[in-house]
């Protein structure tokens, strides 16, 4: 069998995720310098630690500054990812660093946007959640921390979310210490908010469901929700647990708007079908984009 030969990524296509990233990480510095830093406010991770290190050192010796910290704190978990996770994501996870640095320090003499916590909080987390998630979802990175994470898990018996979660702990509580019960209390909020506001990024606010159905109407169901829906269905091969007869399978997916319609549509038909409702990470193909009927 001849091997596979796969595509570069098109100068276009490397422009158009450049770009994204950029705004990304712009987003993500007017989120630190006009909403976090001047109420104290952190978010997890590599950035926390910048943050938290920029208000201990900063006066002392200028140059550890915020965007010098994320710098120099990213590049060891950049270099020890080169070879394990890929060059690609390398080069733009320093690219996107290095943006976030660089607007951010543009940023400095700006007027903050708000002084309540709870707005800074809030919205903080939300231009935070989708200047990291814009620049994840153009195959970058803000923070080494999960970067880390990939790594030692290897090794290690946690997973990556888990080892994120003991790293952010500690941050938090340092952050306590050094900023106070109510401010760690509000970092933990703006961090809880951006990473729900990242998943919806990354996602897309176009969440689908997988369904499966189990329904001895298979041909008709099938066919209805084709007509009635617009959506193509999936066969598949099943036997019953119990009964040990063969069974056809129907797998759809469909948008959360659909659900209630596709439910009336098969119970219409087989008021005993067996209907499992999923949620789906990401739904990804041209024909998955059919009309509504």
């Amino acid at each position: 069998m001849a091997q596979r030969v796969h595509k570069k990524e098109s100068p276009l296509h490397f422009i158009y995720r450049l770009v994204f990233i950029t705004i990304g990480a712009a987003l993500a510095a007017i989120s630190i310098e006009l909403f976090l830093i001047p109420n104290n406010i952190i978010d997890g991770g590599i950035i926390g630690v910048s943050l938290i290190l920029d208000y201990l050192v900063s006066d002392k010796i200028p140059l550890l500054n915020f965007s010098t910290l994320l710098v120099l704190m990213n590049l060891p978990f950049l270099y020890s990812g080169y070879k394990q996770i890929g060059k690609t994501f390398v080069v733009s996870s320093l690219f996107a660093v290095l943006a976030l640095a660089v607007i951010e320090g543009f940023l400095h003499h700006f007027e903050p946007f708000v002084e309540e916590e709870i707005l800074a909080t809030v919205f903080g987390g939300l231009t935070l959640g989708t200047g990291v998630g814009l620049v994840i979802r153009h195959g970058g990175s803000l923070d080494g921390t999960e970067i880390l994470g990939i790594l030692l898990t290897k090794k290690l018996p946690f997973s990556v979310g888990e080892f994120v979660m003991f790293i952010n702990i500690f941050i938090f509580g340092w952050a306590a210490f050094v900023f106070g019960i109510e401010e760690a209390m509000y970092s933990v909020m703006t961090y809880y908010i951006a990473f729900k506001t990242i998943d919806t990024v990354i996602q897309g606010m176009d969440e689908t469901k997988a369904v499966i159905i189990v329904s001895d109407e298979y041909a008709e169901v099938s066919d209805a929700i084709l007509k009635r829906l617009g959506r193509g269905t999936t066969m598949l091969k099943g036997r019953g647990g119990y009964t040990d007869h063969d069974k056809e399978v129907i797998y759809v997916v469909v948008t959360r708007l659909e659900v209630t319609k596709l439910k009336s549509v098969v119970t219409d038909i087989d008021p005993n079908a067996f209907i499992t409702i999923m949620s789906t990470q990401e739904t990804k193909g041209a024909r998955f984009k059919s009309a509504i009927h």
